[in-house]
């Protein structure tokens, strides 16, 4: 073929007039044909044509104030009871904010463009047009206190055992309430999926956590346990002869967090590793800033966080998350069958003790 047939092979544009009856899945690969429609077509078929497939570990990390828009309950709970994310980095904000729905405390549509100052007056708080009474936050606190408080609590630990001890709080609540699948962090602990915070100082869950240290409780987050622990599972998914693939909503630390697993196989603790075979990012952020959270999957190559063959499986969107998630999770449910669960909770010990075995023999 020679070059100039090489460049006009692209499928030609003609999308279909849009009807009445268009299903969303027609919708998305017929008519999202170029600029970042064209982009989220792509992230769709690359998560249901590539990483869905059995030997794909997959990855989600959240940034930006995803759970207080209802994402956790309408997105994000039925993709890990289909069995369709594996492992998730988040900031402890939007964890935080996923515990509301559990405990039935509402959040409720806004107006951006209200008086802040007779807001705080009324003792309403705003993220931008979503608002709730200030008491949510109270009586999530107290919640977290009461719950941090129990015997088991009293050690140290990774985000990953908290957070799962915490959801075995947040599924009673939901059976309670007869509110079944309204939080990331219960239906973690039903499915054994292991979630993570990079920050966890950087939340109310965390000050919360360093409030009860002021009288005594004995709760600690181990940060060391966590960046080993994400490492040894993506080590592990490639030890077995499979693949990593990352979802990435947002950017920011999660980001980083889910993407460093790699650098921390290769670069810091020396073992063999190529980085993470697929790689779909919907963000807003730009790249040319330097910050993290607009940088490319080509810049990560260079980083070693992604594997050059498998740069034409990258798919980066430039879109508000809270449009582009719900189709995604439209589009993926409507065209896949449930996958089986990882349960990487239950394997995340075992995971590290392999790592640490290869990276001692390493060092010897």
């Amino acid at each position: 073929m020679d070059k100039r047939k090489e460049l006009l092979s692209g499928e030609i544009i003609s999308p279909p007039t849009i009807t009445d009856h268009i299903s969303l899945v027609e919708l998305v690969e017929r008519t999202f044909l170029s600029y970042n429609a064209g982009r989220l077509r792509e992230a769709c078929q690359v998560y249901t044509q590539k990483m869905l497939k059995e030997e794909v570990t997959i990855g989600v990390s959240l940034a930006g104030a995803l759970t207080p828009s209802g994402l956790g309950v309408s997105c994000l709970v039925p993709l890990m009871e289909k069995g369709f994310i594996d492992w998730i980095v988040a900031t402890g904000a939007n964890l935080y904010h996923d515990i509301h729905f559990a405990l039935g405390l509402q959040l409720r549509q806004g107006s951006p463009f209200c008086d802040d100052a007779v807001l705080r007056r009324e003792g309403v708080v705003r993220i931008y047009d979503i608002v709730f009474d200030y008491r949510v936050l109270l009586k999530t606190d107290a919640f977290l206190k009461n719950v941090f408080s129990n015997k088991e609590f009293q050690k140290e630990m990774g985000t990953a055992e908290l957070h799962y001890m915490l959801g075995k709080y947040l599924n009673q609540e939901e059976e309670g309430r007869g509110t079944k699948s309204s939080s990331i962090l219960a239906a973690a602990y039903r499915l054994a999926i292991p979630v993570y915070t990079p920050s966890p100082g950087d939340s109310s869950i965390g000050m919360n956590v360093a409030a009860l240290a002021l009288i005594g409780n004995e709760l600690k987050i181990d940060v060391n346990l966590d960046v080993n622990e994400t490492a040894a599972i993506v080590y592990g998914a490639k030890q077995v002869g499979g693949k990593s693939g990352l979802i990435i909503i947002g950017g920011g630390s999660p980001k980083n967090f889910l993407l460093q697993t790699e650098p921390q196989i290769q670069e810091v603790l020396g073992l063999s590793e190529i980085g993470h075979d697929y790689f779909i990012q919907i963000t807003d952020a730009r790249p040319d800033t330097g910050g993290l959270s607009g940088a490319t999957p080509s810049e990560a190559i260079s980083w070693g966080k992604v594997n050059p063959e498998g740069l034409p499986d990258t798919v980066v969107a430039y879109l508000d998350s809270t449009i582009a998630l719900p189709i995604i999770t439209a589009y993926v449910l409507n065209k896949s069958t449930t996958r089986e669960q990882k349960t990487l909770y239950e394997k995340r010990v075992q995971l590290q003790e392999a790592l640490k075995r290869d990276y001692l023999k390493k060092r010897d």
